[in-house]
């Protein structure tokens, strides 16, 4: 596969990890991966490109970057 998800998700935008369904702001494409951030802020995790998918606009535009269902760590 020449082209990844590296060319295809900016920074600043939301994806989706779909091996778990977690929603991350895209930090950083490092080492072959995109770097994603939870909304609300926290660890970043590494995602490999074939695992990642642009988030839609309703999963991005939720209050909090995407509450409900998407495992962010540190919720209230």
């Amino acid at each position: 596969m020449d082209k990844g998800v590296n060319d295809e998700i900016p920074c600043g935008t939301y994806a989706v990890d779909i091996r778990t369904g977690r929603l991350g702001e895209v930090m950083d494409h490092h080492a072959g991966h995109v770097q994603l951030r939870p909304p609300r802020g926290g660890l970043e995790w590494n995602c490999p490109p074939e695992h990642a998918r642009p988030a839609t606009e309703s999963e991005a535009g939720l209050p909090g970057g995407g509450g409900e269902g998407h495992g962010e760590e540190g919720r209230s």
